[in-house]
C-alpha cells in the first residue's frame, strides 16, 4: 500500500483516496489513517483520517468558540438550515446511498428508509425550534418573581453508530444544535463517509464554522480518543449509541467526570402473537423485524412467542415469509464484518446442541460475511442464545399457553427497548404492552419502528434517555432567576 498526494493505492494500482476528517468546516488531514473496507466485497474503497489527540483538542477548541454565537442565532434562521440541509441531502440521494451500500452492505431497501427519515427529522426538528421556551413560574414570597430559562449545555459529544448512519448520525447532533449547542460527531470507523455526507450536508446549508466538527480514528485508538473527548472540561454532555458493552464504557467514562449521558444500547426485542392475532400480518410483520439490514438492528425481533394454539399454524406461515423477504438462491444477507456471521453460528450451534431445532434456514451454510435468515425452535435458558443478542439474520420461536407466561418470558431479558404484541383485541394488547418492560411497544406491528413523533430510548440495560420528539428537552437545561419587583 502506498500513499500519494493523498491518495492510496490498492493492490492493483488504483489510486483509492483518504479522506480528511472535518473542523470548521474545512478539511482536515491527519499524520494517521485507516483503511474502509465494502463488507459485501471485501474491496478496499477509501482510506480515512484517523484523529490524534491533537486533532481531538482542535475539534474541541473549534466546536467552543463556535457556541456562544450559534447559542444566540435567532431559531428562524436554525430553521432555514435545517430545512435547506434536508433538501441538499435529499438531493445528493443517489451520492449518499453509494456510501452507505459500499461501507455498511446496506440493501437498497434499507438505504432508502435511512434517507428518508434522516431527511424528516431535520424538517421535523426546523418544525419544532419555535417551541422552545422557559416559565415565570408563582413564587412564595411577596415581591418576588422569578424566571425559569432553558439554556443549551455548551458543546456536546455525539457518538453515532454505522448500521442506520444517517438517521442515527443525524438525530445523534441534531436535536443539540437546535437547542443551542454545538456538536462534535465521532464517526464510526466502519462508514466514516456516511457521517461526512451529514456533515457536509449541513455545511452545504450554511452552518457556521464550528458548529459540528468531524472526528474518526483507527480502531486501536478508539479507547484515548473517547476518553480524551468526555474527560475534557469543554464537553457538556454526551450522547452514544451502540452496544450495552461498549455503552457502559462510556457510562463509566461520564460518571467519573460527572457528566450527563443518553444511551440508547442493545435490545432482545420480543413479538407476543396471540391466538387472536392475524397471523398473515404477524409472520410478515416478524420476518421484516427479524430480517431487515441482516438483524443488525437495535430494535429487530429476536424472539417470537406464541400462543401454543397457533403455535403450528403461525411457524408454517412465519417460514412461508422468512423465504419471500431471502429467497432461496438470492444474495443473502451482509452482515458488517464475518465476526458477526460468526457469533450468530455460534449461538444457533450451542443451541441445537442442546436440543433446540431449526425451522428455517442452515446456518453452517453462512459464509464470509453473508448469511441467509435462520429461525430457531426451542430455545431455552441454558443456551448462549436465550439471553444474547446475536445482532444477525437469527430469531428464535418460543410457545406459551397464558398472558402471565407471556410476559415473564418477554420480560425475561437485560434488555428493554422495543417489542410488539399481535392480537385483534386491542384491550389485550395494551394490557401486555403495559407488562413489558420496554420503551416502545408496537401493537400488531414491528419492532423496528422509528419516526419523528414520538420518543425513542430504552430502559434496562438498552439505556437511558430519549431521542425523537422530545429530544430537545435532552439538550437544554433550566437556569432559575430570582429578582425582588
Amino acid at each position: 500500500m502506498s500513499f500519494t498526494n493523498g491518495h492510496a493505492h490498492d493492490s492493483n494500482g488504483t489510486p483509492v483516496p483518504t479522506h480528511p476528517l472535518i473542523i470548521s468546516n474545512k478539511p482536515h488531514p491527519t499524520v494517521n489513517s485507516f483503511p474502509v473496507y465494502s463488507p459485501a466485497t471485501g474491496k478496499l474503497l477509501h482510506h480515512f483520517s484517523s484523529a490524534s489527540i491533537d486533532d481531538a483538542d482542535a475539534a474541541l477548541s473549534s466546536a467552543q468558540a463556535a457556541q456562544p454565537k450559534w447559542k444566540t442565532l435567532p431559531p428562524s434562521k436554525k430553521r432555514d438550515i435545517f430545512i435547506k440541509a434536508a433538501e441538499i441531502m435529499d438531493s445528493r440521494r443517489e451520492e449518499l446511498t453509494k456510501y452507505m451500500a459500499d461501507e455498511t452492505g446496506a440493501s437498497a431497501p434499507w438505504g432508502a428508509f435511512n434517507l428518508n427519515l434522516a431527511s424528516e427529522i431535520l424538517r421535523d426538528v426546523a418544525g419544532r425550534l419555535s417551541s422552545i421556551s422557559g416559565s415565570i413560574p408563582q413564587t412564595a414570597t411577596e415581591g418576588v418573581s422569578a424566571l425559569v430559562l432553558k439554556e443549551p449545555y455548551g458543546v456536546i459529544l455525539a457518538i453515532a453508530p454505522w448500521n442506520a448512519p444517517y438517521i442515527l448520525g443525524i438525530r445523534a447532533i441534531i436535536y443539540a444544535l437546535a437547542a443551542g449547542n454545538t456538536a462534535i460527531l465521532k464517526a464510526p470507523e466502519f462508514s466514516p463517509m456516511c457521517s461526512t455526507g451529514i456533515v457536509t450536508s449541513l455545511q452545504q446549508a450554511g452552518l457556521p464554522p464550528g458548529v459540528l466538527n468531524l472526528l474518526a480514528h483507527r480502531p486501536e485508538d478508539a479507547a484515548s480518543i473517547t476518553k480524551h473527548l468526555i474527560s475534557s472540561p469543554i464537553i457538556k454532555k454526551v450522547n452514544f449509541t451502540g452496544s450495552t458493552a461498549v455503552g457502559k464504557i462510556i457510562a463509566e467514562l461520564c460518571g467519573k467526570t460527572l457528566k450527563p449521558v443518553l444511551l440508547e444500547l442493545g435490545g432482545k426485542a420480543p413479538a407476543i402473537v396471540w391466538e387472536d392475532a392475524d397471523l398473515d400480518l404477524a409472520a410478515q410483520e416478524c420476518a421484516v423485524g427479524s430480517f431487515s439490514h441482516g438483524g443488525q438492528i437495535c430494535m429487530s425481533t429476536e424472539r417470537i412467542i406464541l400462543h401454543e394454539k397457533i403455535a403450528e399454524e403461525f411457524e408454517e406461515k412465519f417460514k412461508k415469509a422468512a423465504a419471500g423477504f431471502a429467497p432461496e438462491g438470492a444474495e443473502p444477507p451482509v452482515l458488517i464484518n464475518s465476526a458477526g456471521v460468526a457469533k450468530n453460528q455460534r449461538l444457533l450451534k450451542d443451541a441445537v446442541e442442546k436440543g433446540a431445532t431449526i425451522l428455517h434456514g442452515n446456518y453452517e451454510e453462512g459464509k464470509g460475511t453473508k448469511m441467509m435468515p435462520v429461525v430457531v425452535k426451542g430455545t431455552k435458558k441454558g443456551m448462549d442464545l436465550f439471553y444474547t443478542e446475536s445482532f444477525g439474520p437469527t430469531v428464535s420461536v418460543m410457545t406459551v399457553s397464558s398472558e402471565e407466561e407471556a410476559l415473564e418470558l418477554a420480560n425475561d431479558t437485560e434488555y428493554g427497548l422495543s417489542a410488539a404484541v399481535f392480537t385483534r383485541d386491542l384491550l389485550r394488547g395494551l394490557r401486555m404492552a403495559r407488562g413489558i418492560e420496554s420503551g416502545a411497544v408496537h401493537i400488531n406491528g414491528m419492532t423496528v419502528h422509528d419516526e419523528t413523533a414520538l420518543p425513542h430510548g430504552g430502559m434496562k440495560a438498552s439505556g437511558f434517555g430519549r431521542f425523537g420528539a422530545i429530544g430537545l428537552e435532552e439538550w437544554m437545561r433550566t437556569k432559575t432567576i430570582t429578582f425582588k419587583d
